[in-house]
């Protein structure tokens, strides 16, 4: 940790929003010398305009930025004193002009008087390094930037709450008590541990075990949230896959025929289903045919379909259903799919009569389509908390940390009960804690916090 930490002496800037033109643009500075870096460009207009280090802070300022006689741009200047800032140390926000050249001069400005140009999350992980958040809370930031969905974001507010932290915390703090005792007992060798003492920590072990438990089923639905859904559309020609990607969409995004065959590619298009980001495929038609290029798209239909998380197999109703069709050859693909009888505005054809577990649809005339977004994401979500309002999401890395924990909980249990050295037990606990530590930070590397914040956009 000592480069972080030596790292910190710096005073970094970067542009905060994002590139192009726009009406403002937003240059954060962070470190000791950020109030004077900016005091000696920034020009103060106005009776009641200060220079950072003669400001209050949590205030606004307007003036100038300039170089020499040279005015760069007129500025709104917001100065923030530690340790009520982001970072805990003192943090300018420099409001410019959002054209491209005034952003660009005024950062040029402040790199030329010692600024260093901020690493992606570099804002984010001083945040951290000085006890402003903790590693979850600064996954949360990404994550609720990158949210595509009302559901993934307030999951994502939840945890950058300190929800997810709290949590993890109580469950260390359990196991601390655990160990604590059984420290105790090997400073003292004589003295056994008495059978209700005994019972008290495999309960509390019980109680850890379960919280872990339950943390590691959010790790799918954290997944869907963070990721999105893959989802294919497949079925044959003119069974009105095209027009099931426009209904979910809400709008015309794939080309919709009488005649077979005019989608020959797979089509794309990211919608939002009760919460959950869904990436929408729409797949040529399965079918065998003559034409090379409906071959190769067909192929490339399996082939998407086979690697989707969630199957939608359409059949148009009005049509005699053929025993004989099925998407894949049996136990070919492991994933769920849901049936469609797409077309059920037109006369239902009576081999149909008998199919069950079947959702009704008319692209037509929307008939069957919330229905089947209620099938969705009753298919993709386990269930194991609310859909509504849950209150954390793990991610892949706080999965394996928990997976790992939960392990060395399970071999303090059973040592416990089968009366191991207790030097093994505590060894064994101090792991399970070290994992645990990990997931908000308390036990981290360097290049396990480079990995996480380089993941961060400039200026976060």
């Amino acid at each position: 940790m000592d480069r972080l930490l030596k790292s910190q002496q710096d005073t970094i800037v970067a542009i905060a929003t994002p590139p192009g033109e726009s009406g403002l643009a937003i240059i954060r500075v962070s470190g000791d010398q950020a109030f004077s870096l900016v005091g000696q460009c920034f020009s103060p207009k106005g009776r009641d305009s200060r220079k950072p280090s003669e400001a209050a802070s949590h205030t606004i300022h307007y003036g100038h930025i300039t170089e020499g006689e040279q005015i760069l741009d007129e500025v709104m200047v917001s100065v923030f004193k530690p340790p009520r800032t982001f970072t805990r140390e003192p943090v300018v926000e420099i409001s410019t002009h959002g054209g491209s050249l005034p952003v660009r001069q005024v950062l040029q400005r402040l790199l030329g008087l010692g600024a260093r140009l901020a690493q992606p999350g570099e804002f984010s992980m001083r945040a951290f390094l000085n006890g402003r958040i903790d590693l979850t809370q600064a996954e949360a930031i990404a994550d609720l930037i990158h949210a595509r969905t009302e559901r993934a974001a307030g999951a994502a507010q939840e945890q950058l709450k300190g929800t997810l932290g709290r949590r993890m915390k109580t469950l260390s703090q359990d196991m601390m008590h655990v160990l604590a005792h059984v420290e105790a007992h090997i400073d003292f060798p004589d003295e056994d541990i008495a059978p209700d003492t005994h019972a008290a920590l495999l309960g509390r072990l019980s109680q850890v075990e379960q919280g872990m438990q339950q943390l590691l089923l959010t790790a799918r639905e954290g997944k869907l949230l963070r990721q999105g859904l893959r989802l294919a559309i497949i079925g044959k020609p003119n069974a009105g896959k095209s027009s099931l990607l426009n209904c979910l969409l809400g709008q015309d995004r794939a080309i919709v025929s009488p005649m077979a065959g005019t989608t020959r590619d797979t089509i794309e298009a990211q919608a939002n289903i009760r919460g959950i980001p869904v990436i929408l495929i729409d797949t040529a038609g399965l079918r065998d045919t003559e034409d090379s290029i409906e071959q190769q798209g067909v192929a490339r239909s399996r082939e998407t379909a086979s690697q989707a998380e969630l199957i939608l197999h359409i059949l148009d109703a009005s049509l005699p259903l053929d025993p004989d069709e099925s998407p894949f050859e049996e136990n070919a693909i492991q994933q769920p799919i849901l049936e469609i009888l797409n077309k059920v505005d037109l006369p239902i054809h009576a081999s149909h009569a008998s199919r069950k577990d079947t959702i009704l649809l008319s692209c037509a005339t929307g008939v069957g389509i919330e229905s089947l977004k209620d099938a969705i994401l009753k298919t993709v979500w386990s269930g194991s908390l609310p859909s509504e309002n849950s209150e954390v999401m793990i991610n892949s890395r706080h999965q394996h940390a928990l997976q790992q924990s939960l392990e060395h909980v399970a071999i303090v249990k059973d040592g416990l009960a089968s009366n191991r050295e207790l030097e093994l037990i505590a060894m064994d606990l101090r792991i399970a804690l070290s994992e645990l530590g990990e997931v908000i930070g308390e036990t981290t590397t360097e290049d396990l916090l480079d990995s996480i914040f380089s993941q961060f956009c400039l200026g976060k």
